[in-house]
């Protein structure tokens, strides 16, 4: 079958898609290219806000208006979170939750050997699944095309290590959350903090490296919890991924060189003992991202944040202190309920202070079943919310101009990647600085040094 995915939201979603899809072809599948009508669409979902919800429900009907002969499948957070919600939109055909998302390989196969049936039995050409042909067990399975399991319970962790191009890989090293911060669905949508074992991110990692991926970003939903479920700890975990290349590994991957960035850590389980070690490591990126989602310790004790803003101004200057020309990207949200006036002013004064390259922006949206929703607080107007967000924006890009600024003249390794963009190609610093050069097809997936 030809199967296409539409994926949304973070990068572990991405991963995981990525993972999926591999599989699918090693089990004689197709992938769906973009000028081909697919038989099956897998649409990964987000949850993070209303805007997400809403962008799920508007990739689906697009989704069913162009391809309606499709079987569409709906995954992922959205999925975990709202599966009835879904299962009423034109089109959806499943919609299998965070666990249940495993079984999108063997579902795929019960739907191509269904359809053969149903073609023979028609004489036919090959086509989708007709349910008026289903035999008792096929109607059985039509009947459960909600499959959304308790995800708090689940205790298995599911590893996928998987490319976005010839370039880099996403490695998932962790997923779930125990934080419940009361503005997130994050722990509903997820389930409880897991993870595997140390030498099971290395294997994977090994093999990426044996694919020809130069760069490996670890990835999950709090990495820095990493350890919870195996007794180890995040920066043993570090320390091993900057051992990989070993003499055999380095043969089999063409004596290449590799580097390793770290998604987002939350800024209590972000030690000076691991900005430390990514300082002198061999093979870290000088690269944080870091959630700091308000600079008003008032709010942070409202949204049940474990930290105060002091905390992660320390953070950021320990960073500056031992990695100057380190990029460092700060998640930040505005508009939560209980963000006076006062308390935005409070925020915003603290962020302009802040030595930091780039401000990711979400504007708060109330989410069903969080506790921020059962407290009698200030409601921030959707407008004000609005302005709040452009301006943290414009904060933003002039953080982020300054630092590029900053870095002008300095000598910087850059990996060059495959897009071709005219006549140019491009690719990132080690600390996350984008620059283009002349495209060269013999430059692709290596590191040169360069002048910024």
């Amino acid at each position: 079958m030809k199967v296409r995915f539409v994926t949304l939201g973070c990068k572990l979603n991405f991963a995981e898609s990525s993972a999926l899809g591999k599989e699918l072809l090693l089990r004689g599948h197709q992938r769906a290219s973009l000028n081909e009508v697919p038989d099956v669409c897998v649409v990964n979902t987000c949850s993070v806000t209303d805007a997400a919800d809403h962008k799920d429900r508007q990739t689906i009907n697009q989704l069913h208006r162009k391809y309606p002969n499709a079987i569409i499948i709906v995954t992922g957070c959205y999925a975990q979170l709202q599966p009835q919600q879904i299962a009423q939109i034109e089109g959806v055909n499943y919609v299998l939750g965070q666990e249940e998302k495993y079984d999108i390989p063997k579902l795929v196969a019960t739907l191509e050997s269904d359809a053969a049936k149903a073609a023979i039995e028609r004489a036919e050409p090959y086509g989708v699944l007709d349910a008026t042909l289903l035999g008792e067990e096929e109607m059985r399975r039509e009947s459960e095309r909600v499959r959304v399991g308790a995800i708090r319970e689940v205790e298995e962790f599911h590893g996928v290590h998987s490319a976005d191009d010839r370039t880099r890989c996403f490695i998932k090293v962790q997923d779930g959350c125990n934080y419940f911060c009361t503005y997130c669905t994050i722990p509903y949508a997820r389930g409880k903090s897991r993870n595997p074992k140390i030498e099971d991110v290395v294997k994977d990692a090994q093999e990426a490296l044996k694919q020809g991926a130069k760069e490996l970003i670890i990835t999950g939903v709090n990495i820095g919890d990493f350890g919870r479920s195996t007794g180890e700890s995040f920066i043993e975990l570090l320390r091993a991924l900057d051992e990989l290349g070993d003499e055999a590994i380095r043969r089999e991957a063409r004596g290449m060189d590799y580097r390793v960035r770290i998604s987002s850590c939350e800024p209590n389980l972000l030690t000076d003992e691991i900005i430390d070690f990514v300082a002198q490591s061999k093979h870290f990126a000088p690269h944080f991202h870091i959630p700091l989602q308000s600079g008003s310790n008032e709010v942070l004790k409202i949204m049940k944040r474990r930290y105060t803003r002091e905390l992660f101004a320390e953070r950021v200057q320990h960073i500056r202190e031992v990695i100057p020309h380190a990029f460092i990207g700060v998640d930040c949200m505005v508009g939560v309920r209980g963000e006076t006036e006062a308390y935005w002013e409070d925020y915003l004064a603290f962020i302009k202070g802040l030595d930091v390259s780039q401000l990711h922006v979400f504007t708060y949206s109330e989410r069903a079943n969080t506790k921020m929703l059962e407290m009698d607080l200030y409601v921030v107007p959707k407008k004000e919310r609005q302005r709040r967000s452009k301006i943290l924006h414009e904060v933003s890009e002039e953080k982020t101009k300054a630092f590029y600024e900053k870095h002008a003249g300095r000598k910087a390794i850059v990996l060059w990647e495959a897009k071709k963009e005219g006549d140019q190609m491009s690719g990132f610093t080690d600390n996350y600085i984008k620059v283009y050069g002349p495209y060269d097809r013999a430059k692709i997936n290596t590191f040169e040094e360069i002048m910024l």
